[in-house]
């Protein structure tokens, strides 16, 4: 397709026209939402069973923002009917806070479309989804609504982007102005750590190094991988959103070093590998030594680091009076045995308890500097991020990447999120694993203190039964990650988790299901993952005091996988 003359664009742009590939001039598109920004109160809305209202504070934009509370069987659903062509697309979205909150239109003619949030961190969240209208369609209905047995949520700058329906107008949005505070860290000799001052109203930024685009990321950080070793680079960055890309930042220069010191000594994990988790205190279990650990087991997490004063920043504390007078050089001495024995170490990060957070680059820059630290010191593998209390995708990726050019290749890189984490690819913990994708070992998510779940095919499934475990992890599977990339975790004995004991029996039927098509519920993937990785248990103490029984059965079933 040959573009149109600049001149003609400039001229067509300044009069607030869009030109189409005929060469006609269309009208520009419009937010076909009325008063999506709550300043007229819920004029134009429809809020089931009284359940939104609006507020005044806290808002996004404006004096306005819609606020709701799902109530018993009620969802607080608010919608409105807006008016929109035939076959064209629209871009639905809206700024949102709060848990469990989703965003949608109905009636498109084509394929209705949703999308949601968790709402794991605080702040103000977009959500954003498009679709398509039939050729007969001339209204849709979108709407949010929040989740049964939720707080109340809240909603923002909602609006239908496209061509104009005929139905009248919300605003619009203005382009964004240049990003102030450009500054360049996190040097590594082929990587460099960009960020900078957010921009109101952005909906991402344009990243460019020696005047080419290189990146387009949504939040103020990124990282410039692919970098040559101690040269010299000009980075400049913009805001864009719907009306547009604004100017660029004032140009800021970085320098790549050649840092980075990969341990070749480290093992690799098998094909299919076991993973367990190691605990350095004594809640009941049995106290092992990292010695003790079965040969069963592949990749040992040591449960768990310690946050420090330092925002990001963690440590390592033995405890050895909990266990038995274990010394830091006995501990050292352990590690470096498993290790020769071909098994990883690696040092979990979070927990229940965990209170370690990122959220902005600095933060990220002091947990990779702290972990590579600690991977030295005691000879980790790499780390495990078991953060239940939530994370920033944006920032433990900045840290994650910054790790991995300090550690190398030979990284271990598992995660342990929860099911409500893994629920959708919009959810922070999926994002990070997705961004990380290049360099993330395996995802062993918990099948266990979870209750009900979708599964991938959309029906709900209870923890406990072989379903729960196949179209749950169907998701992951079918989500973007690699199947060596996916492994079910489960409680070694069911003195190990709250609720989701399986038998091991359940786990094995779980694993031959989803890599060979066979054990399988009334659930049954349309296809095989003979790649998957394998398992993961809580915890190696737990299952020592039942005698071992889950590693004894589940080991050979996954070391035996195609």
């Amino acid at each position: 397709m040959r573009p149109l003359a600049l001149p003609v664009a400039a001229a067509l742009a300044a009069a607030g026209l869009t030109a189409f590939a005929t060469g006609t001039a269309q009208a520009a598109d419009v937010n076909n939402v009325r008063n999506g920004g709550f300043e007229s109160g819920l004029a134009d809305w429809t809020c089931s069973g009284g359940t939104g209202a609006p507020v005044s504070s806290p808002v996004y934009a404006g004096a306005g923002a819609l606020k709701a509370t799902p109530a018993g069987q009620d969802n607080a659903r608010c919608s409105q009917t807006v008016k929109v062509r035939p076959n064209s697309t629209y871009t639905l979205s809206a700024q949102v806070q709060g848990s469990y909150v989703y965003l949608g239109a109905t009636g498109t003619g084509t394929q209705d479309v949703s999308t949601w949030t968790p709402g794991s961190g605080g702040g103000w969240q977009k959500l954003s989804t498009t679709f398509t209208t039939g050729a007969n369609t001339t209204e849709v209905t979108v709407h949010t609504h929040g989740w049964y047995g939720q707080p109340a949520f809240l909603v923002d700058e909602f609006s239908v982007f496209g061509p104009d329906g005929g139905g009248g107008t919300g605003p619009g949005p203005s382009v964004p102005g240049a990003p102030a505070g450009l500054t360049v860290s996190g040097q590594s000799e082929t990587a460099l750590t960009l960020s900078w001052n957010a921009v109101g109203g952005a909906d991402g930024y344009h990243v460019y190094k020696d005047g080419t685009r290189v990146a387009t990321v949504t939040g103020a950080t990124a990282q410039i991988t692919g970098l040559s070793r101690a040269t010299t680079y000009s980075f400049q960055v913009s805001a864009y959103n719907q009306a547009g890309e604004g100017p660029k930042s004032a140009p800021v220069g970085g320098t790549t070093t050649g840092g980075g010191n990969p341990d070749p000594g480290n093992p690799s994990v098998p094909r299919h590998a076991v993973t367990g988790y190691w605990q350095n205190f004594d809640n009941g279990a049995t106290v092992q030594r990292i010695s003790d650990v079965p040969n069963a087991y592949d990749i040992i997490a040591v449960s768990f680091a310690d946050a420090t004063t330092t925002p990001g920043g963690i440590t390592f504390n033995l405890d050895s009076a909990g266990l038995g007078g274990y010394t830091t050089a006995q501990f050292k001495a352990d590690v470096a045995a498993k290790k020769a024995a071909g098994k990883s170490v690696v040092l979990s990060i979070g927990g229940e308890k965990g209170t370690i957070t990122v959220n902005d680059s600095a933060s990220a820059n002091n947990l990779a500097n702290s972990a590579y630290a600690l991977m030295q010191e005691y000879g980790f593998n790499g780390i495990d991020i078991d953060l239940e209390n939530g994370l920033n995708a944006t920032y433990m990726t900045q840290a994650l990447r910054s790790l991995s050019q300090k550690a190398g290749p030979s990284l271990v890189l598992t995660m342990a999120p929860q099911t409500i984490d893994m629920q959708s690819t919009s959810n922070a913990y999926f994002r990070t694993a997705l961004n990380i994708k290049d360099i993330l070992t395996v995802v062993n998510m918990q099948y266990y203190n979870s209750g009900s779940m979708l599964g991938c095919d959309g029906k709900v499934y209870s923890q406990g039964s072989v379903d729960f475990l196949t179209a749950l992890a169907c998701i992951q599977l079918e989500g973007g990650l690699d199947p060596s990339q996916v492994g079910l975790g489960l409680p070694a004995s069911p003195s190990g988790a709250g609720s989701g004991y399986v038998s091991p029996s359940v786990v094995n039927n779980a694993l031959d299901c989803l890599a060979r098509g066979t054990g399988c519920g009334s659930f049954k993937p349309s296809k095989t993952y003979p790649g998957l990785r394998g398992a993961m248990t809580w915890s190696t103490n737990w299952d020592a005091k039942a005698g071992n029984a889950w590693s004894n059965a589940v080991a050979p079933k996954v070391h035996g996988l195609p």
